[in-house]
This record gives structure tokens, C-alpha cells and sequence, in this order.
């Protein structure tokens, strides 16, 4: 019975096959551009390469300075530079 029900199955499944559409391909125009979400460090950096790599990039921040909680440190390793 087993058997059987596969061969069934089988058959089903290729004659829903033979009835299936191709499913049209579109090409829509694409802009290259990001959003980076945050300006802490890592939106920060995510900016530049994406900026290094050609991509037109907008930052968004909702407070008024960049840099989260990078810009409450007095000093950053390994150059020792203000944070500011």
C-alpha cells in the first residue's frame, strides 16, 4: 500500500507540473543607497565603508551628537585620544 501511495503521489506531483505558469521576472531600478539607523561607533563605521564602497549614505541620530556611548569616554584605546 505504501508503494502504491507513493506512485500516486508521484503522479500528482508531476501532473500539477505540467500545469505550473513561469512566473514573470521584473527589473525594477535600484538607487545605491543605505540607511544606517544610530550614529553610535558601529553606525559610524558602517557609514564609512558603505561610503568608501560608493554607496550614498544617510545617518540618522536621534539625539543631536553623534558617537552614543563613545562620546562619554574621556580617553579610547589603543591611541589613548580624547574621545571627543
Amino acid at each position: 500500500m505504501a508503494t502504491q501511495k507513493a506512485i500516486e503521489l508521484i503522479k500528482a506531483g508531476i501532473a500539477r507540473a505540467e500545469v505550473l505558469e513561469d512566473i514573470p521576472t521584473k527589473t525594477v531600478p535600484v538607487e545605491k543607497a543605505a540607511l544606517v539607523v544610530g550614529g553610535g561607533i558601529a553606525g559610524l563605521t558602517a557609514s564609512i565603508d558603505l561610503a568608501n564602497e560608493g554607496f550614498k549614505v544617510y545617518l540618522v541620530e536621534k539625539k543631536s551628537t553623534t558617537g552614543g556611548r563613545m562620546a562619554q569616554l574621556d580617553r579610547t584605546f589603543p591611541t589613548d585620544d580624547c574621545s571627543i
